[in-house]
């Protein structure tokens, strides 16, 4: 089973992309490429309801924003990296903050960058 992704339509197998939510809002986008989180972003995020995990306290055990290191809020930012039977999940703060790691090439950034 596959979903359109958020900003280009593309099919998003189960098994890949990005899912970003609002766990505390119960909202989510689904992304082919984390490239594609910064158009979005930068022109008003448009979400889909109900939550993109399966248990969202699960978020709750990243504790900080992988941006500014800042704790938590409820209405924090999950986003989980599928890839294959793999998930990489990161927290941040809000969709800004997200919209700036993807712009620097989220976890996987060129060293010194």
């Amino acid at each position: 089973m596959s979903v359109a992704c958020s900003w280009c339509g593309v099919a998003v197998a189960e098994d890949d992309g990005f899912r970003v939510s609002q766990p505390g809002e119960r909202r989510h986008a689904v992304f082919c490429r984390l490239e594609h989180v910064v158009p979005w972003a930068m022109q008003g995020p448009v979400w889909q309801p109900g939550a993109a995990v399966a248990d969202p306290d699960d978020a709750a055990g990243l504790g900080v924003c992988a941006l500014c290191g800042a704790g938590l809020e409820p209405d924090h930012v999950l986003v989980v990296r599928h890839r294959g039977p793999h998930r990489i999940a990161d927290a941040f703060c809000d969709v800004d903050h997200l919209s700036a790691w993807a712009r620097r090439g989220g976890r996987f950034r060129a060293a010194g960058a």
